[in-house]
């Protein structure tokens, strides 16, 4: 079975989508379609920034969404069996699997990364990545931690991304160091992605979720709140307003995806980390992976 699948933020580039646009009739339409439902010249930010420019919450998560869906629209082969995003690729999923309209999808994705960016602001917080120790010692650990600090991102075996408050980061790192982590290392973003930090921007999301039509898709799209598939558009509805003080549950969705059949990946959209991502999780040589874009 053929399963594609869709980055998040931090796989934006300069540059990015300029080519498709000059060189695709139905990329151009949608592109200048996006400026128009946004409000702003996106597309001269992504063709022409800098990569301070794509920087902002407000202009990459509607960046990478535009950039994934309009390459899935133009390809010739696109057939997916099963899909699924990584945080803000989950939206680019499920336009890809027909469960939101492509105007839709965009107008949620920039409700959502205002949202987010008010959070931030409001709540200090950060992330972290952790390397080389396993899922429920990280777990354990940042439980034992007054304060919030939270599972944030499973991206693969020996790979978790912690969430939280500045101090409780901090405290957990240095513990997870003395536990044993190969590298436990604060990353530069703006705020406490997927964790209950995030809960005012899930507020501002969930009017907007509540007021868009979710169709049911052609296939199968496993969402990261509990890694598992579905096609029932309440269910859909209702894991992609938890998704935001949640964790992703990367690893584990592909590995659940392979379980169903999957027998190729093919990411779709700026970058190739979650192709990256894939190679770490799934048995080695069993799975064709591919990057487009």
């Amino acid at each position: 079975m053929k399963a594609y699948v869709f980055p998040g933020q931090g796989s934006q580039f300069p540059g990015m989508g300029k080519e498709l646009y000059g060189s695709n009739k139905r990329a151009k339409s949608l592109f200048k379609k996006a400026n128009e439902i946004l409000g702003f010249n996106i597309t001269k930010v992504m063709f022409s920034g800098s990569a301070d420019d794509l920087k902002a919450t407000a202009v990459t998560q509607p960046a990478v969404f535009l950039h994934s869906v309009i390459t899935a629209t133009c390809m010739d082969d696109f057939a997916p069996e099963m899909t699924a995003g990584h945080s803000l690729g989950e939206f680019s999923a499920l336009v890809a699997a027909g469960a939101l309209d492509f105007e839709d999808g965009l107008r949620l994705v920039a409700v959502r990364a205002d949202a987010m960016q008010q959070a931030c602001e409001a709540v200090p917080g950060t992330m972290a990545a952790v390397m080389g120790l396993d899922f429920k010692t990280i777990e354990e650990i940042c439980s034992g931690i007054d304060g919030v600090v939270v599972p944030a991102n499973y991206n693969s075996p020996g790979q978790l991304v912690i969430s939280g408050e500045n101090e409780a980061i901090d405290l957990a790192c240095a513990k997870l160091k003395e536990a044993g982590a190969k590298r436990a290392l604060k990353l530069p973003v703006g705020g406490a992605f997927h964790s209950p930090l995030m809960a005012p921007a899930a507020e501002r999301l969930a009017g907007a979720i509540g007021r868009t039509f979710f169709h049911e898709p052609f296939c199968p799209v496993y969402q990261n709140v509990d890694a598992l598939p579905t096609m029932d558009p309440a269910k859909i509805r209702e894991n992609l307003l938890k998704q935001l003080t949640s964790p992703v549950r990367w690893a584990q969705t592909v590995e659940n995806m392979i379980a169903d059949g999957a027998t190729s990946f093919t990411e779709v959209g700026p970058g190739k980390v979650l192709a990256g991502l894939i190679k770490k999780i799934a048995p080695e040589g069993a799975i064709e992976i591919e990057s487009v874009g």
